[in-house]
């Protein structure tokens, strides 16, 4: 089995980017927990903020990645801390 490059690590960890963002936009509304535009979804809080955890646990493991070298490439990663620092603070505040 091939390796992974940081390239494919990253671009598998954008959909843990996409879901943070879209929760903290739409809150319960988001396709990620089951909502809509028009309708919250049936999760409790606690389970959605457990949903985000998760993703920045993800985040945070592939960002601290050394085979292949995703923690000391030299790659765009803003978005992606930009979303564990997303997904913290809306725990925090939810």
């Amino acid at each position: 089995m091939a390796e992974q490059t940081v390239a494919e690590c990253l671009t598998a960890a954008t959909d843990s980017v996409t879901l943070i963002n879209d929760i903290n936009t739409n809150g319960k509304k988001s396709i990620y927990v089951g909502g809509t535009a028009e309708q919250d979804t049936e999760m409790s809080q606690a389970d959605i903020n457990a949903c985000v955890q998760r993703n920045v646990d993800h985040l945070e493991l592939i960002l601290e990645y050394t085979d292949p070298d995703v923690k000391g490439s030299s790659d765009d990663k803003s978005s992606y801390t930009g979303a564990v620092t997303t997904g913290k603070a809306y725990i925090a505040a939810n």
